[in-house]
């Protein structure tokens, strides 16, 4: 920028103001060299600097008349710039055909998304609800019912998002076409071009011509987003889309697209994943041998169903039925070139490890008639010799997920009832919340409802987290039951923070009238810790005050739009 004044330096006549003006003669150093001695002087004191074009004023308020030097500069500035060549106008914002968000609705988002919530004493949360927590439930109730994020609130909604990655899809696929065009306009919502957000602006499936274009001259973000979108809408045309330029592709981009052939995985797929079998790419062979074991009626299945039933079988000849374990003692280049892999993890050895990876991979379908026609329930049950168990009743665990075989989760999970150390399939909590998502949600729940009843909450925390929400009874009633023996067991509420965070967002909202009788503040006997109380009544105000929340949320998102 040029300016068409200069400031005044020393020598120059004086103004009315007492400040030399030199307008007319110009400045030595130049504009900059004078602002450089006006700070000079400001940072070290006029005491010990006095700027050259106050030396010699009468007076001797020159601190103010530094200050008064300084803003007549600061004003000249400004009024002495020349306007720049007009930036042209940005294009003007899509439309969104999507229903406007009702009144209170409106109003409610701009309270989540400000994250308001009343100061709690002593640093404690306090009994009032987190509302940063619902802006996930909010989003995903406006999003199911059609709504379009309100125009103002666009600029919050991706600040958001940018915050809390957990968000983005929610809240990206809310600020609809709009957020992505606000969104190209600031570097820092660049995210939402990106991944999900990219996935807002595909063409439809059904448009060859511009998801033909997309895929050729798109960015790698927007090709996979594109080709998810392909095969939930139809499989084969995904497939298709793939295979037409599978050999260009780079490997980690092979890996991604890959990955997105989950989506709607059939028998179709099976000719296309043999021959990634022979990728060049370590991972891409992996990838790939995983969808086909995923599909028990593969060649490669049926390849891993011979290995593996080579290695496990029944012991006739002991007193009663026993399988007995016999592990590999190598690992082939066929049996790597169908996906295992011949290095173990450090402290595990070779030959369990090539067992598991077989037992993992072989369709379910194979052991009852390895085992004498006997159902999954009955296989589990049998004795294992030699203490290979735990490994074989892992794998079958593995199995059983990556199948979505519900009748050997049941087996392996055996009765909820029975002490997680002695069941009959396995005693991690991570196994069996990966068997429960293979359950129906009505049978999920009762399970769980039926371990918290026999066990607590101690050992519940990741089996509540596959259940479907909001929980269905007798889950729900299980999860307020077992909280309210631990309060009158006398332990603090925090021990259990993480089922009550948990509770809060996924209780039905109408399980507020159940805990109503829980918020009165209880007398304390002298055997239980001291406040624990007073704590728990907190604690259960705030998780009524939350499912209210949750209920008025709900309603007013079906309210209609103003």
């Amino acid at each position: 920028m040029e300016t068409d004044t200069t400031i005044p330096t020393a020598g120059a006549p004086l103004t009315e103001d007492g400040v030399r003006d030199d307008h007319a003669r110009g400045t030595e150093g130049g504009e900059d060299g004078v602002w450089e001695e006006l700070v000079t002087s400001a940072l070290l004191g006029t005491d010990r600097r006095v700027p050259a074009r106050l030396a010699g004023l009468p007076g001797t308020d020159l601190p103010g008349a530094l200050l008064d030097a300084a803003a007549l500069h600061t004003v000249r500035r400004r009024a002495g710039l020349r306007p720049g060549p007009a930036a042209p106008p940005p294009e003007p914002a899509p439309e969104d055909h999507r229903l406007p968000l009702p009144g209170a609705a409106r109003r409610r988002l701009d309270q989540l998304l400000a994250g308001r919530t009343a100061p709690s004493p002593a640093g404690r949360r306090g009994a009032a609800p987190d509302l940063t927590e619902l802006l996930p439930q909010w989003l995903a109730l406006a999003n199911e019912r059609g709504y379009q994020a309100p125009a103002a609130a666009l600029p919050a909604l991706l600040d958001a998002a940018r915050a809390r990655t957990d968000l983005r899809p929610q809240a990206l696929r809310l600020a609809g076409p709009r957020g992505l065009w606000l969104a190209r306009l600031n570097p820092e919502w660049r995210f939402a071009l990106r991944g999900a957000g990219a996935g807002s602006s595909l063409p439809d499936p059904g448009d060859q011509d511009g998801v033909r274009a997309l895929w050729d001259e798109g960015l790698f973000a927007e090709r996979v987003a594109l080709l998810g979108a392909v095969r939930t809408e139809d499989p084969a045309a995904g497939l298709a889309l793939l295979a037409s330029t599978w050999s260009a592709e780079r490997a980690e981009d092979r890996l991604m697209f890959l990955d997105s052939l989950r989506t709607g995985l059939s028998g179709t797929d099976e000719e296309f994943l043999e021959e990634a079998l022979g990728d060049r790419s370590r991972n891409v062979r992996a990838t790939a041998a995983e969808l086909l074991s995923a599909l028990p009626a593969s060649a490669l299945a049926g390849r891993m169903a011979g290995r593996a039933v080579t290695c496990v079988g029944l012991d006739r000849t002991a007193e009663s039925p026993t399988i007995t374990v016999e592990a590999p003692h190598e690992c082939d280049s066929a049996m790597q070139r169908d996906g295992l892999a011949a290095t173990p993890p450090a402290g595990r050895g070779e030959r369990s490890w090539w067992l598991g990876q077989l037992v993992e991979a072989a369709p379910l379908s194979c052991w009852p008639p390895r085992f004498g026609g006997r159902a999954p329930e009955e296989i589990v049950a049998l004795p294992v010799a030699d203490d290979w168990q735990a490994e074989l009743h892992a794998a079958w665990c593995r199995a059983a997920v990556r199948q979505r075989d519900a009748a050997w989760s049941r087996a392996l999970l055996g009765s909820p009832a029975t002490p997680p150390a002695t069941g009959p399939g396995t005693s991690s909590l991570a196994e069996r919340a990966q068997l429960l998502s293979t359950l129906p949600p009505e049978e999920r729940a009762c399970w769980v409802g039926s371990f918290i009843a026999a066990h607590g909450l101690s050992e519940a925390f990741q089996l509540l987290g596959v259940c479907e929400v909001p929980w269905a009874e007798p889950l729900g009633g299980a999860v307020i039951d077992a909280l309210d023996i631990a309060r009158e067991a006398g332990s603090y509420p925090w021990s259990f923070s993480g089922v009550m965070g948990l509770a809060e967002r996924c209780l039905a909202p109408e399980a507020a009238r159940q805990l109503e009788s829980l918020t009165a503040r209880p007398e304390e006997a002298e055997d239980i810790s001291p406040g624990a109380g007073g704590y728990w009544s907190e604690a259960f105000q705030r998780l009524v005050s939350t499912l209210r929340l949750r209920e008025a949320m709900r309603a007013e998102l079906t309210a209609p739009a103003r």
